[in-house]
C-alpha cells in the first residue's frame, strides 16, 4: 500500500514536489489557499532557468553596497526597517552570511541542487513528454556596463568549460537586439534555459489530476497543524480537520504562520517585480536571456512576451506593487531595449519570494517525524523546483538521494 503525502502550497515548489512524489509512487493531497494554482509568487517571475548563476545574495561587501544603494533613488534594493522581530532576525542572519567563504560554500550547495534540477526537468520533458510551457534552451548572456565589474567577472565568475567571455562586439553579434546599449562585455552560457513558470504549474496540475494519484484542494486555507508528541496528525481547514500521514510545508513565506512548538523557519519575503511586455511583429526582442549585471535587471523572451524582472524589496509582508518601482524598471528597460515590445501594454506584477538568510533552501526532515520542508528558494524557486521535489520524494521514501544533502538539510529543532 502506497504512502500518502499532504502538501501545503500550490506554487511551483508544491506542484513540483507533488509531481515528483506521484512519479515515485506516492499518493498526494495538495492543499492551496487560493482558488487557483501558481497564482502568487510563481505567476510572473523572471522566467530564466539560470542553473549556473545561483550565487546567494549574501556575500562579502554586500552590506556596504546595500547602504550605497539605499541612498539612490534608482536602487535595485530597497530596505524599509520595521518594528518586526522577524525582519531583524532575518537581517542578522543575512549579515552573518555576508562572508566570502560562506558565500562560496552556499553557492556550491545551490549549484549542486540546480544541476540536479536541470537534469530532473530534462527527464520529465523527455520521459513524460511534459511540454506546453514555452520551454527553450536559449542560452544566457550576463552583460556589464562597467569595466571593473566585467574584469571581476572575467576572473571570478567564468567557468571556462561552460561559459565564454565575450567582448562588446561579440555580445552584439550574438544578440543583435543589444544594438547600441553601452555594455563593455559579457559572459555567455549556452545551455541555460527559459520557460513560463505559471504555464509549467498548469501543466503539472493537469498531469497530477490525470494521474489518479493526486487530490487537489483549492480555496482551503490551513489554519493550524495539529500534533501529538513528535508527530503531526492533521491540518485544520476550518470546517474540518484533514488527517495526514506525511505533511510537507511548501507554502512559501506564509509557511512560517503555521507555528509548531520547536519549529523555527528563518523565512522572510523579498518582494520582486516584473513586466510582461507584448511582442509584436514590428518589435525586436532579445532571443537570448539577458542579465544587465549593473542594473540588476533580467530579460527573458517567453513565447510572444518579454519578461522583465528586477528589484529586491525588504519591506514587510505587503504584496501590493509599488508603482514607483515598476515605473523605474519600465524606464530602464525601455532605455536599453526601446523596440523590444509594447511597454505601454505591459502587465505589471509583484511577488513575495520566500528567502532564507543564507539563500539556501530548507529541504527535508524536521524534529517531527512525519513533517517535511521544501521552503526558502528565494528568487530561484523555478530554477530549483524540480530537483527539490525529486530530493523530497527520495527522503520521504527513505531512499538514497540523487545528490549529497550537505548544506540543504533544515537546521530546525
Amino acid at each position: 500500500m502506497s504512502q500518502r503525502v499532504c502538501i501545503i502550497g500550490g506554487g511551483v515548489i508544491g506542484l513540483a514536489s507533488a509531481y515528483a512524489l506521484v512519479r515515485q509512487g506516492f499518493e498526494v493531497t495538495l492543499v492551496e489557499a487560493q482558488d487557483s494554482l501558481g497564482s502568487q509568487t510563481s505567476f510572473a517571475n523572471g522566467g530564466q532557468l539560470s542553473y549556473r548563476y545561483v550565487a546567494p545574495l549574501a556575500d562579502a561587501g554586500v552590506p556596504w553596497q546595500a547602504l550605497g544603494w539605499m541612498l539612490k533613488g534608482d536602487s535595485p534594493l530597497k530596505l524599509r526597517p520595521r518594528l518586526d522581530p522577524a525582519q531583524w532576525r532575518w537581517m542578522a542572519g543575512f549579515l552573518g552570511a555576508c562572508r566570502r567563504s560562506v558565500n562560496q560554500r552556499n553557492g556550491a550547495h545551490l549549484l549542486r541542487l540546480a544541476l540536479l534540477s536541470q537534469a530532473t526537468l530534462q527527464g520529465w520533458r523527455e520521459e513524460d513528454h511534459l511540454q506546453g510551457f514555452d520551454w527553450r534552451r536559449n542560452g544566457k548572456l550576463v552583460t556589464f556596463r562597467e569595466s571593473a565589474s566585467f574584469e571581476h567577472a572575467r576572473h571570478n565568475l567564468a567557468d571556462r568549460h561552460r561559459q565564454q567571455v565575450l567582448s562588446a562586439a561579440e555580445c552584439a553579434a550574438l544578440e543583435p537586439a543589444l544594438g547600441d546599449v553601452p555594455f563593455v562585455g559579457g559572459i555567455y552560457t549556452a545551455d541555460e534555459e527559459v520557460a513560463d513558470c505559471h504555464g509549467f504549474c498548469q501543466q503539472l496540475a493537469a498531469r497530477l489530476r490525470a494521474s489518479g494519484r493526486c487530490e487537489i484542494l483549492l480555496g482551503q486555507r490551513v489554519r493550524a497543524i495539529r500534533h501529538a508528541g513528535d508527530r503531526v496528525q492533521a491540518i485544520d481547514l476550518g470546517d474540518y480537520q484533514l488527517p495526514v500521514e506525511h505533511l510537507v510545508l511548501a507554502a512559501g513565506h506564509r509557511s512560517a504562520d503555521l507555528r509548531l512548538p520547536g519549529l523555527h523557519l528563518p523565512l522572510y519575503p523579498l518582494k520582486g517585480y516584473s513586466l510582461s511586455v507584448p511582442i509584436g511583429p514590428q518589435h525586436r526582442a532579445p532571443e537570448i536571456s539577458l542579465t544587465d549585471y549593473n542594473r540588476k535587471i533580467v530579460y527573458a523572451r517567453i513565447g510572444q512576451q518579454l519578461r522583465v524582472a528586477a528589484m529586491v524589496d525588504i519591506v514587510g509582508f505587503d504584496p501590493a506593487p509599488d508603482p514607483g518601482r515598476l515605473a523605474l524598471m519600465r524606464r530602464q528597460a525601455a532605455e536599453s531595449f526601446a523596440n523590444a515590445g509594447d511597454y505601454a501594454a505591459a502587465v505589471e506584477w509583484a511577488g513575495m519570494r520566500p528567502a532564507t538568510p543564507s539563500g539556501v533552501p530548507l529541504i527535508g526532515a524536521t524534529a517531527y517525524r512525519n513533517l517535511w520542508l521544501n521552503l526558502g528558494h528565494g528568487a530561484l524557486g523555478f530554477t530549483l523546483a524540480c530537483g527539490s521535489g525529486q530530493l523530497l520524494g527520495e527522503l520521504i521514501g527513505q531512499r538514497s538521494t540523487s545528490i549529497d544533502m550537505q548544506g540543504l538539510t533544515p537546521r530546525v529543532a
